[in-house]
């Protein structure tokens, strides 16, 4: 009988596998301005989110600021799963020398959020809807260097996986 009711406690480990989708980042690319169809490397872009004061991690294994730099056509940025908003600041030819070259752009998104199960080992994963209404909104730090995002384009509204592109950013 002990021996029956010491097998019936055990419980398989659980351990999420790291393939299993979890919480997505959103999937941003860059467009040439003028030629809107042919994606555009950016040139040591920064992306730093609103009250942190290191960027987002683009290259792990780059030393100091250059794990926070990036010149590829297309990053993932992480959502806040705690609120329905997240405001980034885009630096373009961050670190350069010259300081007239270095330019800033902010980029706000507005969302819902929904939890979804995926299992015991994993838990929850969440899910983004970006706002149809208003989906961002675009602003320039400092309006006399004019802004170096020309326009940006909503794909997709739905957030539920990696691999598809969310944003489309033409500079």
């Amino acid at each position: 009988m002990i021996l029956g009711f010491a097998s019936s406690s055990c419980e398989p480990d659980d351990i999420c596998d790291p393939s299993t989708p979890t919480t997505p980042r959103m999937l941003i690319q860059f467009f040439d301005i003028s030629n809107p169809s042919v994606r555009k490397n950016v040139t040591n872009l920064k992306v730093i989110g609103e009250g942190k004061t290191e960027g987002v991690v683009f290259n792990p294994s780059g030393i100091d600021e250059a794990k926070y730099l990036t010149s590829a056509d297309s990053i993932l940025l992480p959502l806040n799963t705690d609120a329905d908003i997240v405001k980034y600041k885009f630096i373009l030819n961050s670190g350069n020398k010259n300081p007239l070259l270095v330019n800033t752009d902010n980029l706000e998104f507005k969302y819902t959020r929904e939890s979804k199960y995926v299992s015991r080992a994993c838990g929850f994963k969440t899910i983004y809807d970006l706002d149809s209404v208003n989906p961002f909104v675009l602003s320039d730090t400092t309006p006399a260097d004019e802004m170096w995002i020309h326009y940006v384009i909503v794909a997709k509204n739905n957030i539920t996986s990696e691999n598809e592109t969310i944003i489309k950013i033409f500079f």
